[in-house]
């Protein structure tokens, strides 16, 4: 199977958490935030990411519901991933990332990370965080699946 990076993205209203795979597409790895600036914008910051770091896949979190249903949230996930296919050539993957958010504040408060400052100064390293773990599942699922498949 040929690897490549995977970028994964936590989209807020505000920012876009945004993780990138290691090179063999194996293992979480550098997190950042992208600022949202709207529309076609953010679209073209995400493709210049998707270039930058030769992402051959991409991973959009897509926040159902804890019952599995999609509320708005959820629906503008799935509308960003499909201007986001328009946008790039590489395939696009939507990802249950129910309680991602929620995760990612128990492991930076684990890892004691400051906490002071205002709402987007607190909010930055979660939106990081819940990328790296939306990142983390995708690649743990793929992995999980073709384990399952070698022993068929």
């Amino acid at each position: 199977m040929d690897r490549s990076r995977v970028l994964a993205l936590d989209l807020g209203l505000r920012r876009i958490g945004v993780a990138v795979s290691d090179a063999l597409g194996i293992a979480a790895g550098r997190a950042t935030i992208l600022e949202r600036r709207g529309g076609q914008r953010d679209l073209d910051a995400v493709a210049e990411l998707v270039a930058e770091q030769a992402a051959g896949e991409v991973v959009v979190g897509w926040p159902l519901s804890l019952r599995g249903g999609e509320g708005l949230s959820a629906q503008r996930a799935r509308s960003f991933a499909a201007r986001l296919r328009q946008r790039v050539k590489v395939p696009v993957h939507l990802v249950d990332e129910r309680l991602s958010s929620v995760e990612a504040e128990r492991t930076l408060r684990a890892l004691k990370t400051r906490r002071g400052g205002g709402a987007t100064r607190r909010r930055a390293p979660v939106d990081a965080v819940a990328a790296q773990l939306i990142l983390q599942r995708f690649l743990e699922s793929r992995r999980t699946e073709a384990d399952r498949m070698a022993d068929d």
